[in-house]
């Protein structure tokens, strides 16, 4: 589905990503693991086409994408949630959710499909999304991202600043998007066990290099947390 081939990347004259190679099987879920500043966010931003690489490549589903713009990206089936739980504060939830849906020919039907991944929702699409919790506000972005169907769905610390029972909450829906959606997910996370309790594979990412990788689940913490020294 997608593959980072000895990809380098920086910004202006830092560089933070230094020979990766990762590759995230179709219908599946990949964790990304380091501590912040281990250059995961730019795996990502790289993966989406926010960011050039230097060298390297990024293919997916075999096809070379490494030039094309993130709006192309998107229309070959992929979707980006950055990190903060983003959103337009002024606008209702379900404004925010028509920004996608609207000129979309299945945006009503795909707009409702993401409702009843996130039902929570429902009473709170009068609210201004500024207005929302955390957790809230997660799961608006998430919503949000799959109205456009994605084949392959990039999150980046979707747990952030979220309660625990949201947490769960989240961690069902992506587990759940891989299993029965047909939908492949890159996860970078900090939360090693919310991670591996989703991923079938992690990658651990330690000054911009894969430092290690293995199969994930509940049993893999312990080998991670000796990886990273936590």
């Amino acid at each position: 589905m997608l593959t980072l081939r000895d990809v380098h990347a920086g910004y202006g004259r830092s560089r933070v990503l230094h020979g990766v190679d990762l590759t995230v099987e179709a219908d599946q879920v990949a964790g990304v693991l380091g501590h912040n500043g281990a250059g995961k966010s730019t795996l990502l931003r790289v993966a989406v086409g926010l960011l050039r690489p230097r060298s390297g490549r990024v293919e997916l589903d075999g096809e070379d994408v490494t030039r094309l713009a993130p709006h192309q990206r998107v229309a070959r089936g992929m979707a980006y949630v950055p990190q903060g739980q983003q959103c337009f504060p002024h606008l209702t939830a379900a404004e925010n959710l028509r920004l996608v849906a609207d000129g979309r020919r299945d945006g009503a039907a795909a707009l409702d499909e993401s409702l009843d991944l996130f039902p929570a929702l429902r009473p709170l699409l009068r609210r201004r999304a500024g207005l929302l919790s955390g957790g809230q506000r997660q799961q608006l972005a998430l919503a949000r991202a799959l109205i456009t169907r994605p084949r392959l769905l990039l999150l980046d610390e979707p747990t952030e600043g979220i309660q625990p029972s949201v947490v769960v909450e989240i961690q069902d829906r992506i587990a759940d998007l891989a299993a029965r959606a047909g939908i492949t997910v890159l996860l970078v996370e900090q939360h090693l066990g919310f991670a591996l309790r989703v991923a079938h594979h992690y990658h651990v990412l330690e000054s911009g290099r894969v430092t290690s990788r293995g199969a994930g689940g509940v049993t893999a913490e312990a080998e991670v947390r000796r990886a990273l020294a936590v």
